[in-house]
């Protein structure tokens, strides 16, 4: 492929597409890309994929399933996260009573 052609499709294929932010599945590669992997990319990034023959677009289904995937896995490790922070304090009955009595004071 020319250059200029290589680069024509690419600006042809970016303004195609509409979102600024899309998902791509990727295809087997010579070089060690691995078939069916999505990924969120930028419009640019994808439109270059894409002529290059290393992903497509994913279907909007693909990308719904993709997207709350995602969504799951944060929730998930932000859960996690949130276990790690929580800190426990142990006092005695004498102490809460002391504490009771001072902010009754």
């Amino acid at each position: 492929m020319e250059l200029r052609e290589y680069y024509r499709a690419i600006r042809a294929m970016e303004e195609s597409i509409q979102q600024p932010w899309v998902i791509t599945v990727s295809f087997t590669t010579g070089d060690g890309g691995r078939a069916g992997v999505m990924t969120e990319v930028s419009r640019a990034t994808a439109a270059k994929m894409i002529v290059e023959s290393r992903a497509r677009l994913a279907s909007d289904d693909e990308a719904s399933e993709y997207r709350e995937s995602i969504r799951e896995s944060r929730q998930r490790i932000e859960q996690e996260e949130a276990k790690k922070r929580v800190q426990v304090t142990l006092i005695s009955e004498g102490d809460l009573r002391r504490l009771r009595e001072s902010a009754e004071k």
